[in-house]
């Protein structure tokens, strides 16, 4: 287990120098010159060459592009995520204002998604193709179908502005959190949900059912304490991952309810075309989704012994 661990933990580390990579491509191949688009920031509209040679030494953009990456991948390792063309102050500092809100956020979705996969996802196994079902492939359709900022606008008119419920600007506390929340949710919870359907259905023709059955168990018996068990590792598998993606959606339910988090924070510096800020966003989400991988699968391994006998078998291999 040691070594799987490790291993998974080298790999992690890979696959967050590849996004790395990835990331700082996109802000070098990204049309236009930064130092004349500071200086426009800044109210100088056609600054002459001595000016934006100034600021790119500023920035250090007239050093090699490989001391460049370097400089930048490690000081996301020290906290130092640059400085922002709009304002001039840290990127770090910026962010660690407004995670909380987001935080908040996101563990409200991540609640109200698991739940609601669970429930949707329950009722549709019970019974194939029963009412429950036929109930919960509808409402799955209908949250994927739609996108996310459309849903959020319906929410805040129906519910924030006609009834009266909740606030139209949300203020980043637990009060507040519902609507946005339950609007980052739903489209995770579809996705879910059909996951653990899909889970539970493989395990009807399961031989320990067949037993469990024959012995006098209720449906409900063997739903919560047979299948149920034995489908959470691939729900627990999509459920991580969505995790992470979560943080990748917030920007959008931060903007449409006036979240005050670092999602909304890099809507707006996208507008302004900050690219410092929209970079260290990015890479944050990377690393997020990155972490939360290596630890759902470590923890798949340790509830699931047919997943932990087969990476064994796997390390073992010359």
């Amino acid at each position: 287990m040691l070594v799987i661990a490790l291993r998974r933990a080298g790999q992690a580390a890979m696959s967050a120098l590849g996004g790395g990579v990835i990331v700082f491509v996109l802000l070098i191949a990204a049309p236009g010159d930064p130092a004349r688009r500071i200086l426009n920031i800044r109210g100088i509209e056609e600054p002459d060459p001595s000016e934006i040679a100034a600021v790119r030494a500023e920035l250090g953009l007239d050093l090699p592009i490989p001391v460049r990456f370097l400089d930048w991948f490690l000081g996301l390792f020290r906290g130092d995520l640059g400085l922002s063309w709009r304002t001039g102050k840290p990127v770090a500092s910026e962010f660690a204002s407004r995670l909380p809100a987001t935080v908040t956020l996101t563990v409200a979705a991540l609640l109200i998604a698991v739940g609601l996969a669970l429930l949707l996802g329950v009722l549709a196994g019970w019974r194939p193709r029963g009412p429950a079902d036929h109930l919960s492939r509808a409402l799955s359709t209908v949250a994927l179908a739609f996108p996310a900022y459309l849903i959020g606008v319906l929410l805040l008119d129906l519910v924030a502005v006609r009834l009266g419920w909740g606030r139209v600007i949300a203020d980043g506390t637990w009060g507040t959190v519902f609507l946005p929340a339950f609007t980052l949710a739903l489209a995770s919870a579809a996705v879910w949900s059909r996951v653990l359907r899909s889970a539970l259905l493989d395990l009807d023709a399961a031989g320990f059912l067949r037993v469990s059955t024959a012995r006098g168990a209720s449906a409900a018996r063997n739903m919560f304490v047979h299948r149920l068990p034995n489908a959470l590792p691939p729900f627990l598998t999509v459920v991580g991952l969505g995790a992470a993606t979560l943080l990748g959606g917030a920007p959008i339910a931060e903007t449409v309810f006036s979240w005050p988090g670092v999602g909304r924070h890099t809507i707006e510096a996208i507008t302004a075309r900050d690219m410092p800020v929209v970079t260290a966003f990015t890479m944050i989400a990377v690393l997020a989704y990155v972490g939360v991988s290596l630890v759902v699968d470590l923890l798949i391994m340790v509830i699931d012994p047919r997943q932990r006998q087969s990476r064994v078998r796997e390390a073992a291999r010359p």
